[in-house]
């Protein structure tokens, strides 16, 4: 290989001498490394990473199969022939009617027919760099995107078939020659070497080939047909025609197809690749501003320059569109220049393009035709003879007999070509002022560059804004000048990135998960974001509502094969040994570090240091210090994913063996602060016992950080594990542990009512039962009692309680005590026995010891001393009638519920306050803990306590006269309640939602909510708010009518009734307090006062409550 020649393709033609004096020869050339480019003087940084990116490609290479007027090649063995599983875009070229060639020629003639057609078509696909990787008689099978990769092999392949049907076409023999082809897109399983010698191959397994073969062999002569994978990677590029749907022997249901015809005359890559319309200019309203600026400055004459660098997908292109669309109604020329990694040896290709566009050429058009438009696009300016004739030369349009001749040694015509076009921008921007647009400028020829070298030059005194696109790679000899600014456009943050998600999503309502997901794996890309999002659409069960239904777990989302390329591309070109290593550094995780990847790589550390260096260098890793003590950040997270994905599963599964032993063997400490990093590992290489045993011990630390949902999704993902295992003891002890743990997660982020809680804990039972299992026996009968209470099947709740109180009577265990009198005393507060539960609880609250039953927290979802001193101020004392005591026991749960960091407890003990503040018609102190509630839960993710807190904040609104919000808020926390499938409490909520309808003067709404709470009281049994239900039915029926008074005064006497079998004071007092009104506007005043002051007169505590001053007010009012 000439390596000089090599540099001038690559226009780093400067390092000539350099490279020779140092002996640098073909063979050295593709072993240099990033310090030998700098003791060589390569000091450009950009520069260093072009040399890289070609020696990697160098090394990439792989001889494909000689066509037959060729000796074979000999295959080097290296760590690149593993197999990997990846994206290709598979061409299969045919020779039409080989068969009757066959019949017709000597076979002598026949094999050179054969070799030529060979030799042309493996000829043209390697300039689009397809790999030939087998011939078979007059067959050629071709892969793009393998060995090496890029970002643009689909539009390749396409051009490398339609160029390969001309060449064939351009055979000279006997008889005409003739090709079809035909293209698929999909992921294969590629790279085993297969047979020795001249049949020795690249096998390729997958459906992907064997539909290109379909393809072809439908094709009509001189066809290119794609598939309609490879279709939605080519946007507009090609002019294509639809053939429709076909059916395709040996692959299922119809496949999409397609004849391309043609490059397109799209304007440019961008748009061509956005043929659906540019998704919205998100969080680039800075850079935007910036350039608008350099455009009004421009304008007064002072030509700038803007540099817009940034990686690839970052929103060059849509921010340089945005700058048009805003420029779109002003008087300016527009001049775009497009770049393409197609046309880098293209001396000028984009102001040629540019020229042809602006003329407006027809592919019909005779070269008389494009000479007279190309004089009306330069007539304007009225150029000089000799310029019109140098450009329509640039165009290898015929000058004879329209120009003199142009006697001009080469490089003096090149000047002069320069000079004319140079003139022709000058002239137009006398005109109006001109914003001109080089794109991609990281691909430009070195003959474009050097044109630009001089318009950065001139454009200082016009009014011209020259906007340049680039990648970081690429550094321009024109940073620095005080007329060029560079803009980096840096990626989106995470509020940008969810609105460019929910943008993209239009009326598809995404989850909030799949859009967290998506910013999370896309790290702020615009290009990412975008093509992640429009993946997870298409994924969509329901495509025509608003809704969204995702058919896979959102982890599951793949990398979209838009992308696939792309990503692939950078990690090729890393060569085989560094690519290894970025496999392995995948496996392990988003980041590494240097000494477990040291341990698993099992690679000399000069060798790790290379390869890492070269990650590094090819920007693909973050690195943070120096080895052994480095660590490693993929710049992407889907950079991981697609190295992680081209493993196959074997060597995935060893590889995550090796990590987990690392792991286990180097780093103790870090396993036992994060046991979810083994669990993965010892999953994913298939231990699926010790997977789940560490999956529950990283939940168990969860759940001590209060982190339920992330506790939730381990303890699932462990007996999802488990399901995979035949049923021994050992792995039903260990499910039963897991069962017990989930349903207490399920408890705060599902609800107590939850399906799947309940599932967990009939599961557990019947884990103990067969086990015969004591240990966990109570958190499990815990669990299933608070899962009918909450449903409000109190009757079975409470004789589960009463189970769990018999067993831990039975082993004078005093944590069990404080359990068992618990759930017994709460079941008895729901049926309405205040006095009994009343003991039970305050039994409970004797037998807790803060010092060694704080951890019951973690057991039984939420402690149970908040629970005990909870129940009993919001629904035991209140209701009894001891209102200033029951305030100190909130207060006491609340406070140390805060010591314990335990943020179920916290939102139990806020939730119960608002019940609290609730009976006693504190409607300040109500507001107050209901937003320190609902910001818990938000926080938390507590789905079912955060209802409550809706449903109370809501009241305490329509109190304070806010009553449309507090309505619409109450409401909304009712009807997710609901949906917690809760019933549990639901009188009440009931009568909370009656009262405010009343306070808003809709009686017929308040007559229902009190007809329903009658309805749940006699469907459940729950008696303890019976009384209150009874008086709030009489209030709405005279609220309806004065008609209604015989049978409202029969509802309070009911409600007066229940009330004293309850000894429920408070609720006696109300309903007394209703009738005693009534009979007030009857003119039964006395009868009234007898009602209402022995009730009254009993309370010693709580005369600051409303409740208590409105009967004072009414036995004063009674009493004149």
């Amino acid at each position: 290989m000439d390596v000089g020649g090599w540099l001038r393709r690559l226009g780093l033609e400067q390092y000539e001498a350099v490279f020779r004096d140092n002996k640098i020869d073909d063979t050295v050339l593709r072993n240099l490394t990033a310090e030998d480019l700098k003791e060589l003087g390569v000091g450009f940084v950009g520069h260093r990473r072009k040399l890289l990116d070609a020696i990697a490609a160098l090394r990439a290479e792989v001889s494909a199969p000689a066509p037959l007027s060729h000796a074979p090649p000999k295959t080097r063995k290296a760590a690149k022939d593993t197999a990997e599983r990846r994206q290709v875009t598979v061409m299969f070229s045919d020779l039409v009617g080989s068969t009757s060639l066959s019949a017709r020629m000597d076979p002598e003639d026949l094999r050179e027919v054969i070799s030529a057609y060979q030799t042309c078509v493996a000829d043209t696909v390697r300039r689009f760099d397809g790999f030939v990787a087998k011939y078979m008689g007059d067959g050629v099978l071709i892969y793009f995107g393998y060995p090496q990769a890029h970002e643009d092999d689909a539009e390749r392949a396409v051009r490398a078939g339609l160029e390969a049907i001309a060449a064939v076409r351009a055979l000279k023999f006997s008889v005409p020659l003739q090709a079809r082809v035909g293209i698929a897109t999909g992921l294969v399983v590629v790279g085993d070497l297969i047979g020795s010698g001249v049949a020795q191959e690249r096998g390729i397994i997958g459906e992907t080939p064997n539909l290109a073969a379909r393809l072809q062999a439908m094709a009509d002569p001189n066809a290119v047909i794609v598939a309609e994978s490879t279709r939605r990677l080519l946007g507009n590029l090609f002019e294509l025609k639809d053939l429709g749907p076909r059916e395709i022997k040996g692959i299922p249901g119809c496949i999409g197809a397609w004849a391309a015809l043609r490059p397109s005359l799209a304007e440019g890559r961008f748009e061509a690749l956005h043929a659906g319309g540019l998704t919205e200019l998100i969080g680039r309203q800075e850079e935007l501003e910036l350039l608008l600026r350099r455009w009004s400055k421009a304008k007064t004459g002072q030509g700038q320059v803007v540099l817009l660098s940034g990686e690839p997908g970052i929103g060059k292109s849509r921010l340089s569109a945005a700058v048009m669309e805003r420029l779109a109604f002003e008087p300016h020329t527009r001049l775009r220049y497009f770049c393409s990694p197609h046309h880098q040896d293209s001396a000028l290709q984009p102001i040629i393009a540019q020229l042809e566009r602006a003329a407006r050429f027809e592919r019909e058009d005779t070269p008389e035709a494009k000479l007279e438009k190309l004089a009306a696009l330069l007539a304007p300016v009225a150029p000089p003879p000799e310029d019109e004739a140098l450009l329509a030369e640039l165009l290898l349009l015929p000058t004879e007999g329209r120009f003199p001749p142009l006697s001009l040694a080469p490089q003096e015509k090149k000047e002069k070509t320069f000079e004319a076009l140079l003139r022709q921008l000058q002239g137009l921007a006398r005109q109006f002022p001109v914003l001109m647009i080089f794109e991609d400028a990281h691909w430009s020829d070195p003959s474009s560059r050097e044109v630009f070298d001089h318009v950065v030059d001139r454009v200082r005194g016009l009014p011209i804004l020259l906007v340049v696109t680039l990648r970081p790679e690429y550094a321009p000899p024109w940073v620095g000048l005080a007329h060029v600014t560079t803009l980096t456009l840096n990626r989106l943050d995470r509020a940008e990135g969810i609105a460019l998600v929910r943008r993209i999503a239009g009326n598809k309502d995404l989850p909030d998960e799949i859009v967290d997901e998506i910013v999370e794996r896309t790290d702020g890309v615009p290009l990412f974001v975008e093509e992640l999002t429009k993946s997870a659409l298409e994924s969509a069960a329901n495509d025509e509502g608003a809704s969204f239904v995702a058919r896979a777990p959102h982890p599951a989302l793949a990398i979209p094969a838009t992308l696939h390329a792309s990503l692939m591309a950078r990690l090729d070109r890393l060569g085989p040994w560094a690519k290894e290593i970025a496999q392995i550094g995948a496996t392990i995780g988003r980041d590494f570090s240097y000494e477990l990847l040291a341990a698993v790589a099992d690679r000399r550390d000069a060798e790790l240091h290379a390869a890492l260096d070269q990650l590094a260098d090819a920007g693909l890793v973050f690195r943070r210090g120096t080895p052994p003590q480095a660590t490693y950040l993929f710049k992407h997270a889907l950079l991981q994913d697609a190295a992680y994905a081209t493993l196959l599963r074997k060597p995935r599964r060893d590889l995550h063996a090796r990590v987990a032993r690392g792991l286990a063997e180097w780093f103790p400490e870090k396993i036992e602060a994060r046991p979810e990093l083994l669990a993965h590992h010892c999953a994913e290489a298939g231990a699926i016992d010790e997977a789940a045993m560490y999956w529950g011990k990283a939940a168990q630390l969860a759940i001590r950080r209060s982190a339920m949902i992330e506790a939730r999704n381990q303890l699932t993902r462990a007996l999802s594990l488990l399901g995979t295992l035949a049923e021994t003891p050992e792995r039903s002890r260990l499910e039963l542990d897991l069962q017990v743990a989930l349903g207490g997660t399920l408890i705060a982020t599902r609800g107590w009512a939850a399906p799947e809680t309940g599932f967990a804990f009939a599961r557990a039972l019947e884990l103990c039962e067969r086990l015969r299992d004591t240990s966990q026996l109570l958190p499990t009968l815990y669990g299933q009692y608070v899962f009918h209470l909450v449903r409000a099947e109190l009757r079975a709740s409470h004789e589960v309680a009463q189970r769990a109180l018999d067993a831990a009577q039975s082993t004078h265990d005093a944590a069990a005590l404080v359990i068992g009198h618990r759930s017994v005393g709460i079941s008895l507060i729901h049926l309405g026995k205040l006095d009994a539960a009343r003991a039970h609880l305050e039994q409970a609250i004797g037998h807790y010891d803060p010092d060694t039953h704080r951890d019951l927290a973690f057991r039984y979802a939420y402690d149970p001393l908040v629970a005990c001193k909870g129940y009993l101020a919001s629904l035991t004392l209140t209701q009894m009638g001891y209102l200033d005591q029951a305030l100190r026991r909130i207060d006491e749960a609340i406070a140390y519920a805060e010591t314990l960091s335990h943020r179920p407890s916290t939102a139990f003990a806020l939730l119960h306050a608002c019940y609290c503040h609730f009976f006693r018609r504190d409607e300040g102190l109500l507001r107050q803990r209901a937003a320190a509630l609902i910001a818990e839960c938000s926080k938390q993710g507590f789905a079912f306590w955060l209802a409550g807190g809706g449903i109370y904040a809501g009241w305490s609104k329509v109190e304070g006269g806010d009553i449309e919000a507090g309505l619409r808020q109450l409401r909304d926390g009712l009807a997710k309640w609901r949906a917690a499938e809760a019933s549990l409490l639901m009188p009440m909520h009931l009568v909370v939602l009656a009262e405010a309808c009343l306070r808003a003067g809709q009686a017929n709404d308040a007559l229902a909510a009190v007809t329903e709470a009658l309805a749940c009281v006699e469907r459940s049994e729950e008696r303890v708010f019976d009384a209150q239900v009874h008086r709030c039915y009489g209030d709405v029926l005279l609220a309806q009518s004065d008609r209604n008074a015989a049978e409202a005064e029969g509802s309070y006497r009911h409600a007066l009734e229940i009330a004293r079998g309850q000894n429920a004071r408070l609720l006696e007092l109300r309903a007394a307090s209703s009738l005693a009104r009534l009979w007030r506007d009857q003119g039964k005043h006395g009868k009234a006062r007898d009602l209402l002051a022995p009730v009254y007169g009993w309370f010693t505590e709580g005369f600051d409550t409303l409740d208590l001053k409105q009967a004072e007010s009414l036995l004063d009012e009674l009493a004149e």
